[in-house]
């Protein structure tokens, strides 16, 4: 069974986030933005759909999921190169770090407030 899910998380600006997303390595998926005023962005096999919500407060975590992937700590290294902190919208990268539950991970915050954690199962 090929059984997958994709988050649906707000944006408060779609040409924002794709560009914010598309820096990190991730591909539009579907139409341009401005066409389905809806957001498809995908990684390999992750997915993360994006609908517009102006209103949005990019300073409360407006929605969040789990990425798992293959190499956190070398991901951690080139999106912490990638994404700048911005006081403005609250964007940035969280520290790497190891967990109780076996994880080894770290955080991004996009400029719509979305948190995204993405980790790796320590083996």
């Amino acid at each position: 069974m090929n059984d997958r899910a994709a988050p649906i998380l707000p944006s408060r600006d779609l040409s924002e986030t794709l560009a914010f997303y598309s820096a990190l390595g991730f591909e539009n998926r579907g139409a341009p933005p401005d066409e389905w005023d809806y957001l498809i962005l995908g990684r390999g096999g992750a997915e993360l759909h994006f609908t517009l919500d102006a209103d949005v407060d990019p300073f409360r975590t407006a929605g969040s999921c789990y990425l798992f992937v293959d190499d956190a700590p070398e991901l951690y290294e080139r999106w912490l190169a990638v994404v700048r902190p911005d006081p403005s919208t609250g964007s940035r990268v969280e520290p790497l770090a190891e967990t109780g539950y076996g994880m080894r991970e770290f955080a991004v915050v996009d400029p719509s407030g979305n948190l995204i954690r993405v980790g790796t199962e320590i083996r």
